[in-house]
């Protein structure tokens, strides 16, 4: 990778941790439970349909055709991958 993105690639992961540890630290503080590491998958709607995606890597795992049907999926989902 050239210099110049791995730098920019570091300080982007820099910023992300930070404001991992901003944010729990001020849930803590308001007494909201976090939302740490157990997310995994987000819904988007893409034009008649809701794309479940991966926050990580950015790739839709599978679509629905209503919303609460993307969100049993995205419980499932989560289930699956937290029990590994």
């Amino acid at each position: 990778m050239h210099p110049a993105m791995q730098q920019r690639v570091e300080v982007l992961a820099a910023l992300r941790e930070r404001t991992t540890r901003v944010t729990v630290d001020f849930n803590s503080k308001i007494a909201l439970k976090a939302t740490g590491p157990n997310q995994f998958f987000r819904v988007v709607a893409k034009g008649k349909a809701w794309h479940i995606v991966d926050m990580i890597t950015g790739k839709t795992f599978g679509f629905c055709f209503t919303y609460r049907a993307a969100l049993r999926f995205i419980d499932a989902l989560e289930l699956a991958k937290s029990s590994r």
